[in-house]
């Protein structure tokens, strides 16, 4: 087809009084094209020829209006009740000349000038971690200039593990930028959206404290942090690839060598040089850390239940048992639990993560209860008995079953008297007990004492 400079180029020359050979040759154009140009003039177009395609635009309006715009649907229900296949190449082709879906709109490039502008933004990815693969919470912050990228994983991910990853990414940094893009999310938003968004009050407390200043998008708007938003790809099919993790220390320690060693030292197209160069140029720029680093904690009262733990998160971690229904002060940190009362520490226990139902139990907190005392020392004296006499061992087991408890009382007491008399009356005393069922011990005892005086007090004996 000729288009209309061509058509004009061609007019012209003719208009020039110029041949149509000699046209011919110049624009290598038939001369029958010509012709038919001289004869149709510029602006005359060849008719539109008509598709059987183009029949099927109420149809697919109709189709793709009833499916909320799934253009898959729209090909699955054209060829099942309608009885026309369609390409699925050709059904999008004829879905933007229909103009049923909007055309994208061109977005413009970001640019930021050092120390200007950081970006947070979470993402799931799935984590091989002791053996099993779980899903986690991928964090990530990045400096808009430099590209300085800094990641970690959670179980879950609030407003406590936002700013607890919020603080060891700054303190790897070492420093802020005047603004940090965030989500619309409740994480750290209070209400609104967008620029008019309402940050919770700890929050910005938060960003005060480090020299900066939490900042919304608009919603659907998500390209304005595209910094952030490009490395979740580069983590999941880069870092998590063929790794394998003992647990979430092991994970996140990992990732921080990740960053220092790769993801950093790697060159960005766009910037010509690694994020780690381009970071010595923003770093005068930052806003410096304060001198002393807030702590990142959740502060909690509980009652000390009657055996000695305190309930956090789906978890029992133990105090002293003089504290037992004491009402105390839980500090949940990212990696461990501090526990006071009145002002004063009485517990520090490691935090459990992504476990619930655990008993955290420190050593010295709980003493051994008397009844497993017991149990253990009469086991002890059971065994001091047993084993030098048949007819010993037969009576202790018929003993036992006629004693109240654990009998460490009696059988201490049958021991006293083992040891205490001579063992021919003891052992005489035992088989007679033993051959008319006699096991009261006071009993047993006055037996043993008339075989001590019929065979060492015999008076009547010594007068003969």
């Amino acid at each position: 087809m000729i288009d209309k400079m061509k058509r004009q180029t061609i007019v012209t020359l003719h208009q020039l009084g110029k041949s149509c050979r000699h046209i011919s040759k110049l624009l290598s154009i038939s001369r029958n094209t010509i012709n038919k140009i001289l004869g149709e003039g510029v602006d005359s177009q060849s008719p539109k020829r008509h598709h059987e395609r183009d029949d099927l635009t109420p149809l697919i309006e109709a189709v793709y209006t009833r499916v909320n715009g799934n253009v898959v649907r729209v090909q699955e229900i054209l060829k099942a009740e309608h009885n026309q296949d369609i390409a699925y190449s050709t059904l999008t082709r004829l879905v933007r000349e229909i103009q049923l879906r909007k055309a994208p709109v061109r977005f413009g490039e970001y640019i930021y000038e050092p120390g200007i502008e950081m970006q947070h933004d979470t993402s799931p990815h799935k984590v091989s971690l002791g053996g099993k693969i779980i899903k986690a919470e991928c964090a990530s912050l990045i400096f808009g200039f430099s590209r300085k990228l800094f990641f970690q994983y959670y179980p879950r991910f609030t407003r406590f593990e936002a700013k607890a990853f919020l603080l060891a990414a700054l303190k790897y940094m070492d420093g802020s930028c005047q603004r940090c893009i965030v989500d619309n999310t409740t994480v750290f938003l209070a209400s609104g959206s967008g620029c008019d968004a309402i940050f919770a009050p700890d929050c910005v407390n938060f960003g005060k404290i480090f020299g900066f200043t939490f900042f919304a998008h608009a919603i659907r708007h998500s390209n304005r942090k595209g910094k952030i938003e490009r490395p979740f790809d580069f983590i999941e099919n880069n870092y998590l690839a063929g790794r394998e993790f003992k647990d979430w220390t092991d994970l996140n320690q990992q990732s921080v060598d990740w960053c220092t060693t790769y993801a950093n030292q790697k060159i960005k197209r766009a910037l010509g040089k690694n994020p780690d160069t381009a970071f010595i140029q923003e770093k005068p720029y930052l806003q410096p850390l304060p001198e002393i680093l807030p702590p990142v904690y959740q502060c909690c009262g509980r009652t000390v239940d009657t055996q000695g733990y305190v309930h956090l998160d789906n978890n029992r971690y133990s105090v002293p048992e003089r504290f037992i229904n004491k009402d105390v002060d839980v500090y949940k940190y990212i990696d461990e639990v501090v526990i006071n009362f009145k002002h004063e520490e009485i517990a520090r226990h490691a935090r459990e993560i992504n476990k619930t139902n655990q008993k955290i139990k420190a050593p010295g907190h709980h003493i051994q209860k008397n009844y497993q005392l017991s149990q253990h020392k009469a086991n002890e004296t059971e065994q001091v008995l047993l084993g030098h006499n048949e007819v010993l061992d037969a009576y202790i087991a018929e003993f036992k079953t006629r004693i109240r408890g654990r009998g460490l009382k009696s059988l201490n007491q049958l021991l006293y008297l083992k040891r205490t008399y001579p063992h021919d009356a003891f052992n005489a005393a035992i088989e007679r007990a033993y051959t008319y069922g006699l096991y009261d011990l006071n009993r047993l005892e006055d037996l043993i004492l008339k075989y001590i005086a019929g065979n060492v007090f015999n008076l009547s004996a010594d007068k003969e």
